[in-house]
């Protein structure tokens, strides 16, 4: 199918409107998956011509994903991963261990960017980071590409690692699913109950029967401290 080659569009008008000069593109992978953890990719590229068929990396096949991520780690001016696991996940929410995972990502690069461009329209990042969102970055802006190609490859590679670690994991089918809800995960799922690596407190358990007792409810900080109070229960 064809498409349009991202550029570096806004990178050069960050530059022209800010003066930043370092400048990463940000993509994670992973935020819909039940297990494992998600992943963000920091990237710089400068404003070099990229490798060809660099596009978002739900866009390519595996094998061409694979080759490209070979091709943009060598090709980058620099990139680092950042991560938050299940635990994480579960203890902090969704958009705090994105940016969490982000923050490790950007501070592992050598440098510290100047800015970085956001996938999506939500900025998850906030201060001290001079942040540009761009929705459907991973298309239109280079950096960010070559970070969501990285991020989806690299973090593959860690759910195939994971389900050959242990023959506990092989129903799962994370080699080929990487932690998301597909026909083989779930039935693993009913049959053998989550694993360490699952997110426990997604909602996906409530109709497991015979494991929805193992679900845990995160409790927000203001409700954590009325009930440390005393204030949700009975005080005689």
């Amino acid at each position: 199918m064809p498409y349009e080659a991202p550029t570096h569009t806004v990178e050069r008008s960050i530059r022209a409107t800010t003066g930043a000069r370092i400048i990463a593109g940000v993509d994670e992978v992973g935020r819909g998956a039940w297990a494992g953890p998600v992943t963000v990719c920091a990237a710089v590229t400068g404003l070099r011509r990229p490798p060809d068929g660099l596009t978002d990396s739900k866009l390519l096949t595996p094998r061409r994903r694979t080759e490209l991520a070979a091709e943009l780690e060598r090709w980058v001016t620099a990139h680092a991963l950042g991560h938050a696991g299940p635990e994480e996940i579960d203890e902090l929410g969704m958009t705090a261990a994105l940016r969490l995972a982000a923050v490790r990502a950007l501070e592992a690069l050598p440098v510290r960017p100047d800015a970085v461009i956001l996938d999506g329209k939500h900025d998850y990042l906030g201060d001290p980071w001079q942040v540009r969102t761009v929705i459907k970055g991973d298309r239109s802006c280079v950096a960010v590409a070559a970070a969501s190609v990285i991020a989806k490859v690299r973090r593959d590679a860690m759910m195939s690692e994971l389900e050959a670690q242990s023959d506990r994991y092989a129903p799962f089918g994370f080699s080929a699913n990487a932690g998301y809800p597909s026909p083989v995960h779930k039935a693993a799922l009913a049959e053998w109950g989550p694993t360490p690596h699952h997110r426990m407190t997604w909602a996906f358990l409530d109709a497991l029967p015979r494991w929805r007792h193992l679900r845990k409810y995160r409790v927000s900080p203001e409700a954590a401290e009325l009930e440390s109070g005393g204030q949700l229960g009975f005080d005689f």
